[in-house]
């Protein structure tokens, strides 16, 4: 009988993964998550992702465990580690579903190339996209416009979810596996322990409750803070617990089946957004160093000139705008960012700091829970002005106005920024300017209490338009 091995990555579920099923038909399933120097790289600094990958492998092993399959956890060099793994269960075969980022893409061309080498069958599935990643326009290139993108999107057929596979043929390990203790992961966090649960079935939990209500109101809902009306399935799709394919086919399903042109509007937004994050693989496929270079080469020229002091302030939520605080606060404590918020804080730090969109990269990357390469770096560009389709450079957010409109109560500020709790709106979004008795009527002194706005709104703006405009017309080459 057949015997497959299945390297497990971030698609850490048994629903629609490829890889996973084709094995599953075929005889033996040897399931393997390697710990490597390049995967401590990839989590390392980044307590959030990291205690999500502890508890998503432990949820992998007790699945597998209850179809009597041992999950083998091992470190070390790649190829050594499978050779190993290779000789101890007499596998045939190599299966795993594609990664993007260019590490990853090396990564497993190396192992899939030395594997093939000593005769080792080796089959790989593009398990985590909607399409396969070679879409192009019809001149042959890249999408570099998400609009079109999108249309055509609506016209590609998305292959249906692979099933879960059951009964599957028992495999024990006899040699010593690994735990995911044994990697150093953290596996306590009382903050995210507080807002998350990990793993597949509660990804799947989430998706069943957001389908059940906030999908219907996603479009009018999605930007309002206090609503949470995101679906913040964002860290299941990023570790994998949760197919993208899945997904798609389940709120297309919910739309057949409803006429109200209300909820089909919403379920279309849901549907952009994970088109938006297919657009973000298909530019990081396209251009491999888009998490350090900018696509449009003139701002390499960029004169920037935020400070350290500056940066950190933006880091704790140190800022003075209200808004802006809340969200690095909610980043801090949750590992996530409301995406609204998300946005107009990188633009405050690009564009109010004049601080590399690189920089506030890095911080994302160390801190978000649902930090995804070709999300983070798409997003920053598009912020910034500097990727395929970027917001417009001279779109500068203006963080009180983003507050009174999606935050008109406030109720987002005191959550996270509790010592402006007592201040009533419409003074909560621009404390700066409240009427003294308020403040002392809030017990606030600006400057003590609460810090000052470390920047004037006005003068920012005008600075990073002057600072667009000295690279403005200069070479607009894409390429990398």
């Amino acid at each position: 009988m057949k015997r497959t091995i299945v390297w497990f990555r971030k698609d850490l579920r048994i629903h629609d993964h490829a890889a996973l099923w084709e094995a599953s038909q075929q005889g033996i399933v040897i399931p393997l998550f390697i710990w490597s120097e390049q995967d401590r790289a990839e989590y390392g600094g980044n307590e959030a992702t990291s205690w999500w990958l502890y508890h998503s492998l432990e949820e992998l092993k007790s699945t597998f465990h209850e179809q009597h399959i041992d999950l083998l956890i091992k470190s070390g060099d790649d190829f050594e580690v499978l050779m190993d793994v290779i000789r101890e269960t007499k596998a045939d075969a190599f299966y795993f579903n594609d990664r993007y980022e260019l590490e990853e893409v090396i990564r497993q061309n190396t192992i899939a190339a030395q594997l093939e080498s000593v005769g080792v069958e080796v089959a790989r599935f593009d398990g985590n996209l909607l399409f396969p990643p070679d879409i192009l326009n019809v001149k042959g290139e890249p999408y570099k416009i998400f609009t079109s993108f999108w249309k055509r999107a609506l016209q590609e057929y998305v292959n249906q979810p692979y099933p879960v596979p059951v009964e599957m043929e028992q495999f024990r390990n006899d040699s010593r596996s690994l735990t995911p203790s044994d990697l150093n992961l953290p596996k306590h966090s009382p903050s995210l322990k507080k807002h998350w649960i990990a793993g597949e079935r509660a990804g799947i939990e989430r998706w069943n409750e957001f389908s059940d209500d906030g999908l219907y109101y996603y479009k009018k809902e999605r930007d309002l803070m206090v609503k949470e009306g995101t679906s913040t399935l964002s860290p299941y799709l990023a570790s994998g617990n949760i197919s993208v394919k899945s997904l798609w086919h389940a709120a297309k399903r919910i739309n057949e089946v409803t006429e109200d042109p209300t909820i089909h509007q919403s379920i279309e937004a849901f549907l952009r957004q994970l088109v938006w994050r297919e657009f973000a693989y298909h530019q990081l496929i396209h251009h491999p160093s888009i998490a350090k270079f900018p696509l449009r080469k003139q701002f390499l020229e960029f004169p920037w000139q935020g400070t350290n002091d500056d940066f950190l302030k933006w880091k704790e939520g140190r800022t003075g705008f209200p808004l802006i605080d809340a969200g690095m606060r909610q980043l801090r404590e949750t590992g996530i960012i409301h995406n609204r918020v998300r946005m107009v804080a990188a633009s405050f730090l690009v564009k109010h700091l004049l601080i590399p969109w690189q920089d506030g990269y890095e911080w994302f990357k160390r801190s978000l829970v649902d930090f995804d390469m070709a999300n983070n770096a798409t997003g920053w560009q598009w912020v910034a002005g500097c990727g395929i389709d970027s917001a417009p450079y001279f779109r500068v957010f203006n963080p009180y106005l983003q507050s009174e409109k999606f935050d008109p109560g406030g109720a987002y500020i005191r959550k996270w920024v509790p010592e402006l709790a007592a201040l009533p709106a419409p003074f909560i979004h621009k404390p700066s300017e409240a009427p003294t008795d308020i403040l002392e009527e809030a017990g606030i002194a600006i400057g003590q209490t609460y810090p000052s706005p470390m920047i004037d709104h006005a003068a920012a703006r005008k600075r990073a338009l002057l600072a667009y405009d000295t690279i403005k017309g200069k070479s607009q080459d894409t390429t990398n």
